[in-house]
């Protein structure tokens, strides 16, 4: 049986204070298995950045549980949950987040930096990971130097040298055209296909559905609907 790797429990959780208090989470609960790319979708205004957020342990839940690998986080104190993040969670956004006076190697090299990887072997393992995501030969370019699927493309070597298990992906092809969206999506599920590491991917984006094995649908702060990629592309085909 695969592994799961990333699993919440009930969640629930409130944002805002006073009379523009409103509950963001209202009982969500999902995991997620090595060997899986999932998209979450919803409107705006869903919960979806909210879970994400939560998933990353970026924020902490007013209830309910999140387990990483099969660890609870909720025990765990703020260098330990932040150790947890550096090692075992990747994140990709939308707007790419490169530092923009680093090249496309040392963006990527800041990931192992901070996790106390010797310089050596941090700057070889960037090299290879770029090499896999296609861009070894830009890798003494400036961000301003790389078109918006190239940056994406460094933001994903960033979050995937660590050999994190789970990636976390908010609207990665958001910024990106139709043929560029298309190749990182291709990439993340390659990615996906390792059996212990699973991606997650917060979209709007109907045009990624193919590379899916599960699409999960959230509305109002609760997971209304989860079907199989295929199935919500039979749905948008007869829409």
């Amino acid at each position: 049986m695969t592994e799961i790797v990333l699993e919440a429990t009930d969640l629930v959780h409130h944002l805002g204070q006073g009379a523009g208090r409103v509950q963001a989470l209202k009982g969500v609960s999902l995991a997620l298995k090595g060997g899986e790319l999932v998209l979450l979708m919803g409107p705006s205004g869903s919960g979806k950045t909210t879970l994400l957020s939560i998933l990353g342990c970026l924020m902490t839940p007013d209830a309910g549980t999140v387990k990483v690998g099969g660890q609870a986080v909720a025990a765990l104190d703020a260098e330990a949950l932040a150790k947890l993040r550096r090692e075992r969670i990747g994140f990709i956004f939308q707007s790419y987040h490169l530092f923009p006076t680093l090249n496309a190697e040392d963006n990527v090299r800041l990931a192992l930096d901070v996790r106390g990887e010797r310089a050596r072997a941090a700057k070889l393992a960037a090299r290879e990971v770029l090499a896999t995501v296609g861009l070894g030969h830009k890798r003494k370019s400036l961000p301003r130097e790389l078109s918006g699927g190239e940056q994406q493309r460094v933001a994903i070597a960033r979050a995937i040298v660590g050999k994190a298990q789970v990636i976390l992906a908010d609207e990665p092809t958001g910024a990106l055209d139709t043929a560029n969206g298309q190749a990182v999506m291709a990439l993340l599920a390659d990615i996906a296909k390792d059996p212990a590491r699973a991606v997650l991917v917060v979209t709007h984006d109907p045009r990624i559905l193919p590379f899916a094995s599960r699409v999960i649908h959230i509305e109002d702060g609760r997971i209304v609907s989860e079907e199989s990629g295929g199935e919500s592309m039979k749905k948008v085909s007869n829409a």
